[in-house]
């Protein structure tokens, strides 16, 4: 299966982006989706199959338990796919990140402006005016 075919599944995106955060047990993860896309256990149980058949996460038992943790070798193989395509976006994102930073900046010096003037209202040492 190609990656994209793991990954087109929003199922399997969720139990991706869950495993981002650190290593999961079966339980977890399944209690998460269950709950989020109202699917079966087995149904989760199926999805996790294919992650782990497919390389996308790795399984280790502790205990009774089942963890997944996500296996990076697939990931960086799906993103390695896109890179002809970036030029596509990648313009578009650079611009944004600008004019986020732009925004960020522009409301950073507002607050300076205004804390200073703040300041200056309340400086005992400028002569008051009457």
């Amino acid at each position: 299966m190609h990656a994209l075919d793991i990954l087109g599944d929003p199922v399997r995106r969720r139990i991706l982006e869950l495993l981002a955060g650190g290593e999961r047990s079966a339980g977890e993860i399944g209690e998460e989706v269950q709950r989020e896309f109202g699917i079966s256990q087995p149904a989760v149980s199926q999805h996790l199959r294919v992650l782990r058949e497919s390389g996308f996460t790795t399984v280790r038992p502790d205990g009774v338990r089942r963890l997944y943790a996500i296996a990076p070798e697939p990931l960086e193989n799906a993103a390695a796919w896109f890179d002809p395509f970036r030029r596509f976006w990648q313009p578009h994102l650079d611009a944004l990140g600008t004019e986020l930073a732009r925004g960020r900046r522009e409301r950073r010096l507002a607050a300076e402006r205004e804390k200073d003037a703040e300041e200056d209202e309340s400086d005992p040492t400028e002569p008051q005016e009457d």
